[in-house]
C-alpha cells in the first residue's frame, strides 16, 4: 500500500525547530531499512547506519564525492528524472551490485528538490512472522516509518528555511553597507567643519545622528558575521598582530560614546603582552561587542574597564602536554592572554548566564539589539579555540572574560 507523507503545520515547524539535529539522525538510526537523502546532482547529504553500513559492504566508503546516481544505484540520472517528469514521485529500481534480489525505492521531495532513497531486500518480505501477527507487526513498522518520513521532510524543510534566511540576511547586510558608509562619512565631514561652520545645537543634533548611524554599522557587520558563521564561511585571518595597539584602538573609538553618557571608561592593558597570532578584525570586534553590551546595561555615573594581561591557562596545557612533561615546569609561563569588561551595571541572574550567549536572546527586553553580540562573540573566541564566560550578581555588576591562547597554528 502507498504511503502518503504530510509536510508539517507552521505551528508544527516551530516546536520541530528545537528539535537538534543528532536526535534526527539517532531516529533515523532507528529505521530496519537503510535510508539516504541525495541532492538532484547526486551528493548524499544524509545517510543512516544502515546505509551507511551497507555502502560499507560495497566498498563505497571514503570517497568524498560520492554520487548516488553513478556509484550507489549505478544507473543514469536522466532515467530517473524521466520519470519524475512524467509525474512518478516514487520509483523502484532494482540494484545493480550485492544481492540480486534488493531494490532502491527512491522518492522525489519537491521543495527541496532532493531525493529520499529507501533499500528494501525482497527476501525480507517472504521471511517474516506467522500469518497472524504479521499484519499487526506491519502496521506498527508503517506507522513508526511515516511517523519517521514525516520528521525527516520537516527537519529538510527546516534547514531550508534555515539557509534561505541566512542568505537573505547576508544579502540585506551587503546592500545597506554601503550607503551607510557614504553616510557616516558626511557625517564626519559636516562635523569636521568642512562644509561651513556648525551651532551647538546643530551639532548635537548631527552627534546624535552620527551615533545612530554607527549603531547601524555595527548591525549590518554584526549580520555579516552571523551569516558567515551559519554558513561555515567565516575564515580566519591570523597574523602576528599586537593585542595592546588592537585594544587600546578600540578603546579611543569608544571613549566618545562613554562620555556622552556619562560613563566612565578604564582601560587597563599590561604592557607586558606580547605579539602572537589572532585575527585582529574578529578579536576587536569581539571587545567592542562586550563594550557595547556593558555601555548599555549601565546607567549615567557608572564605570566599565576594559583589562588584558598575559595568563596561564592550565587546561589548555593538560590537553596538550604530557604529565611528566607537567611535572618538569612547576612554574606556570603564560600562554593565553585573559581579555575582560566589566561594568557597575545591574547585573545578571545566575539562570541567565548560560543562555545570553545563544543567538537571539536578551534578557532585559527594555533595552535595543538583536541578542547576537554575545553569540557572535562566542563563537568568534572559539574559532580561536579560546573560551568566554561571564561573571555577575544581581544587582552587582558584570563582568565578561574570554581567554585567547598563544599558541595558534
Amino acid at each position: 500500500m502507498a504511503q502518503r507523507v504530510t509536510l508539517p503545520t507552521m505551528a508544527e515547524e516551530s516546536r520541530l525547530a528545537a528539535v537538534p539535529a543528532s536526535f534526527v539522525s539517532s531516529l533515523l538510526d532507528a529505521l530496519d531499512k537503510g535510508l539516504i537523502v541525495a541532492e538532484r546532482g547526486g551528493g548524499v547529504l544524509l545517510a543512516n547506519a544502515r546505509a551507511k553500513k551497507w555502502m560499507e559492504s560495497e566498498g563505497l566508503t571514503g570517497n568524498p564525492e560520492l554520487n548516488l546516481f553513478s556509484d550507489v544505484l549505478k544507473t543514469d540520472a536522466k532515467q530517473v528524472f524521466s520519470q519524475i517528469e512524467r509525474g512518478e514521485h516514487k520509483i523502484e529500481l532494482p540494484l545493480q551490485q550485492g544481492e540480486a534480489n534488493a531494490a532502491a525505492r527512491i522518492q522525489w521531495m519537491p521543495e527541496p528538490d532532493w531525493l529520499v532513497v529507501q533499500f528494501e531486500s525482497r527476501s525480507e518480505k517472504e521471511t517474516g512472522p506467522d500469518a497472524g501477527t504479521q499484519l499487526t507487526v506491519q502496521e506498527l513498522l508503517q506507522e513508526r516509518e511515516i511517523t519517521y518520513r514525516n520528521l525527516l521532510a520537516a527537519y529538510l524543510r527546516l534547514q531550508e528555511v534555515n539557509r534561505q534566511k541566512t542568505v537573505f540576511l547576508a544579502s540585506a547586510a551587503h546592500e545597506l553597507k554601503t550607503p551607510l558608509a557614504v553616510i557616516k562619512g558626511y557625517y564626519d565631514l559636516l562635523l569636521a567643519g568642512s562644509l561651513g561652520r556648525l551651532t551647538d545645537k546643530q551639532r548635537d543634533i548631527l552627534e546624535e545622528s552620527k551615533d545612530s548611524c554607527e549603531r547601524l554599522v555595527r548591525l549590518v557587520s554584526m549580520f555579516l558575521n552571523y551569516s558567515a558563521l551559519e554558513s561555515g564561511k567565516l575564515v580566519l585571518q591570523l597574523r602576528e598582530n599586537d593585542l595592546r595597539d588592537c585594544l587600546d584602538e578600540l578603546a579611543k573609538r569608544w571613549s566618545e560614546a562613554f562620555q556622552r553618557k556619562g560613563v566612565r571608561l578604564d582601560a587597563n592593558i599590561d604592557p607586558s603582552i606580547p605579539t602572537f597570532r589572532f585575527d585582529y578584525q574578529k578579536v576587536q570586534q569581539v571587545a567592542a561587542n562586550l563594550l557595547d553590551n556593558a555601555l548599555k546595561h549601565t546607567p549615567a555615573g557608572g564605570s566599565v574597564s576594559l583589562r588584558a594581561a598575559p595568563h596561564f591557562w592550565e587546561r589548555r596545557v593538560a590537553a596538550m602536554a604530557p604529565v611528566d612533561e607537567r611535572r618538569r615546569f612547576r612554574l606556570p609561563r603564560p600562554n593565553s592572554v585573559e581579555v575582560s569588561v566589566s561594568d557597575s551595571g545591574a547585573g545578571i541572574p545566575a539562570e541567565h548566564h548560560q543562555e545570553i550567549f545563544e543567538d537571539f536572546v536578551r534578557v532585559d527586553r527594555n533595552t535595543s539589539g538583536m541578542g547576537l553580540g554575545l553569540a557572535i562573540a562566542k563563537r568568534l573566541i572559539q574559532a580561536h579555540r579560546g573560551k568566554i564566560w561571564v561573571q555577575s550578581g544581581s544587582p552587582t555588576g558584570s563582568q565578561f572574560t574570554f581567554l585567547l591562547p598563544m599558541d595558534q597554528g
